[in-house]
């Protein structure tokens, strides 16, 4: 702590000095705000700790304090109540960087002059210090005549003259017989212009009912009027304009003027002839303006101004408590923009925040007038629809924004086209609280976004049962992580030409409790969205590396494994560790490793995921696209991305007829794979035909339910040892159906 001055004696010219004491646990802070606010007739001083500061106060009078809010030891609102309970005159400025507004309105209740928000400005805490040093030196200046009032009256009239209040005295019928000349610069009336006026002359239309006993005050004991709040009015066409309707917020002391009985007797002193009333009108207007900005950001979100969760909520309850007193209906509408994360992630946040601003608009001149609009955080609106007559007229305000959504808005000079999901919950039909019906509206929101977005959903009974049914299919997923009821099968892939297994696919089955052995196409979906589908492709990616050990260690050095990544896992830093320690930990080589992905994930087309997939295959890890060619196939795709196989889905190979008819698309894929030097892999392989066809086209490599339905680990293992005990996978008759293989041991899976 670096002190100020000794605790002896005082020089002369430490009169002068302006103490400031700067607090805070931030050395860098300290040392910043010393350097802006070191000056002639300052003197500075710093603490660490709100102990250290009470210490040095109390050997040293301190003009002004910047004190964080927030310090190690103690809190500055308890230093406040400290300064406050020791009768201190210093003035506070309150500093905090907390995003909670109950803390700096606190503050300004217990005293404090002043709230800044770090980081500061520096020319907003400059100004900010040199006013209260200036109301300090006013206040010291009047403090100083008070101890003078005695001896000479020109040092009184001199002090009320200097004095930063409205100094008044009024005759017994309530008009001025006295007023200081800050009247005119707080509110443009001259002393001349009021004297023998009566008061409400200067006070607010709406604050003379309360007004009128102020100024009307009597009493002269403790039980006078003390710091009462009332507005007061600037003259009309004098430039003084503080708030809109030309107003200043003061806080009015008034006691009662009596004559001087010359303390005679008792009875002479209650029998005193009432004069008027003598009072003290102190501008807060500065102190008010901040508590009601204050009080906004509260309620308001700081980007588009709209109101925030909170301030919806209050009106939504408040909606709610009308609607059940008039029986009418109200709506609830839960409003998610798509794809908003795309500008994030290509523009900047910056320009999300602009597209945000002008989405709040847009929305805002699609409500009627007495409809709320709020901000529930990142891409979310909500919106209040009051006083409906029908479902329709709810409707009739999703189809208006989703029609509006139709004109481009511009980020960075282009034009984007936003979309908006819209989930719509009425009361009292969808629910008689607020909860409930957010809660509805949300639900809405998400069917309407796994239809496809950009339109709007009213909410029914049957989307909560499928809402219902997806939370306990999540919960039973998370069990069934926690409890291994995930297996592997296998299906093998068949070169026809070598007539060898040279591959298999693990492909994954859930050991349902209730509903037997689940495909993943009834969960995967949800585990992505669930977050769950990290932890199991870790635990695919370990159990297909554990069999692949075992069958090595039985011989099959050559078999190679296909294993599923679902897209999300590529926004990973960690997915080529993940995989590639499996790898390590079962010591099985980069190469009998294939990765399939599907064709979604080639359209993010992000850096990331190339230098991901590279990653892989310098590791000698193959690449595979899943299901080629019924998405968004594109030959750039091919040459952009380091892949080395691609598969014909099984729908292509379902419309192959007899062995010499072809398929203009399979003879495509196939002319592709092989210009671009791709392994070619055919999957849904059923019949002869199908394979003879796959042949005469080129495509060598085939699974499906014509060489094996998908085993288990050692039933495969199985297959493998009897098709090593032929010589051929075919039979003398040249008929493609393997005879090693022979399928009727079971139902698929």
């Amino acid at each position: 702590m670096k002190s100020l001055t000794e605790k002896s004696g005082r020089h002369p010219r430490d009169i002068q000095q302006q103490r400031i004491l700067i607090v805070d646990d931030e050395p860098l802070i300290r040392s910043g705000l010393r350097q802006q606010l070191e000056g002639p007739g300052r003197s500075i001083a710093e603490c660490g700790s709100g102990a250290e500061a009470i210490a040095l106060m109390k050997g040293v009078e301190i003009e002004l304090v910047l004190l964080d809010i927030n310090l190690p030891d103690i809190s500055g609102l308890e230093i406040l109540e400290w300064l406050a309970a020791n009768r201190k005159s210093a003035s506070v400025i309150m500093m905090s960087g907390d995003e909670s507004m109950e803390s700096a309105i606190r503050a300004l209740r217990h005293g404090a002059a002043d709230f800044v928000r770090k980081p500061y400005d520096v020319e907003d805490i400059r100004h900010k210090v040199s006013t209260v040093l200036h109301h300090r030196r006013l206040e010291q200046s009047n403090a100083l005549m008070n101890a003078r009032l005695e001896q000479s009256e020109r040092l009184h009239r001199f002090l009320v003259e200097s004095s930063p209040d409205i100094i008044y005295t009024l005759d017994s019928s309530g008009r001025f017989t006295f007023i200081n000349g800050r009247v005119e610069s707080l509110l443009g009336f001259s002393r001349d212009e009021l004297i023998g006026c009566p008061y409400f002359t200067i006070v607010h239309d709406d604050d003379m009912e309360r007004a009128v006993y102020a100024f009307n005050e009597r009493r002269s004991d403790h039980r006078a009027t003390t710091n009462l709040e009332v507005r007061l009015k600037c003259k009309e066409n004098s430039g003084f304009r503080i708030f809109e309707d030309r107003h200043v917020v003061t806080m009015l002391s008034a006691v009662g003027i009596y004559e001087n009985s010359g303390g005679v007797d008792e009875v002479a002193e209650k029998t005193r002839r009432y004069l008027g009333t003598y009072g003290v009108a102190r501008d807060i207007t500065e102190r008010k303006l901040a508590e009601e900005t204050i009080n906004f950001q509260a309620m308001h979100d700081h980007l588009t101004l709209l109101p925030n969760r909170r301030l919806f909520r209050d009106r939504l309850e408040l909606a709610i408590t009308q609607a059940k007193r008039s029986g009418s209906m109200l709506a609830v509408m839960f409003i998610d923009l798509d794809r908003f994360k795309l500008v994030n992630d290509t523009h900047g946040h910056a320009e999300g925040d602009e597209l945000l601003k002008s989405v709040a608009q847009r929305l805002r001149g699609c409500m009627r007038a007495g409809d709320t609009l709020a901000r529930q955080g990142g891409d979310e609106f909500t919106a209040l629809l009051p006083d409906l007559h029908a479902v329709e007229h709810a409707t009739k305000i999703a189809q208006k924004i989703t029609d509006d959504f139709n004109t481009p808005y511009r980020v960075m000079g282009n034009e984007f086209r936003a979309t908006a999901s819209i989930g719509i919950a009425i009361y009292p039909r969808d629910g008689e609280s607020a909860d409930t019906l957010l809660r509805n509206a949300d639900i809405a929101m998400y069917k309407i976004k796994g239809r496809g977005k950009n339109g709007y959903q009213v909410f029914n009974p049957s989307i909560n049962s499928s809402y219902r049914d997806s939370i306990v299919l999540e919960n039973e997923l998370r069990q069934a992580v926690r409890g291994g009821e995930f297996v592997l099968h296998y299906q093998p892939q068949v070169n026809v030409r070598e007539q060898r297994v040279v591959g298999v696919e693990a492909l994954l089955r859930w050991k349902h409790p209730v509903h037997g052995l689940l495909n993943p196409s009834g969960f995967i979906e949800l585990a992505e969205e669930s977050g769950l589908i990290a932890s199991i492709t870790d635990w695919v990616l370990a159990e297909a590396c554990r069999q692949l050990a075992a069958w090595r260690d039985r011989g099959q050095l050559e078999l190679r494994m296909a294993v599923n990544i679902s897209p999300s896992e590529f926004e990973r830093k960690d997915l080529v560790a993940r995989i590639c320690s499996q790898l390590e930990r079962h010591g099985i080589p980069g190469e009998l490793l294939e990765v399939e992905i599907t064709e979604n994930l080639l359209l993010s087309e992000t850096a990331g995921v190339v230098a991901k997939m590279r990653a892989l295959r310098s590791r000698g890890i193959r690449i595979s696209i899943d299901d080629f060619g019924t998405r968004y196939s594109s030959l750039n795709y091919l040459r952009k991305f380091p892949v080395s196989a691609i598969k014909i889905d099984q729908s292509f190979v379902r419309d192959l007829g007899d062995k010499r008819s072809g398929s203009p698309i399979i003879s495509a894929i196939a002319g592709i794979a092989q210009g671009f030097g791709l392994h070619l892999i055919a999957e849904g392989v059923e019949s002869d035909c199908q394979l003879q066809a796959l042949r005469y086209l080129g495509c060598e490599e085939m699974q499906g339910y014509l060489f094996s339905r998908p085993l288990p680990g050692e039933q495969v293992m199985e297959l493998l040892t009897s098709i090593g005990d032929r010589q051929s996978l075919f039979t003398t008759d040249s008929s493609p159906l393997l005879a090693a293989m022979a399928l009727g041991t079971g139902d698929a899976p």
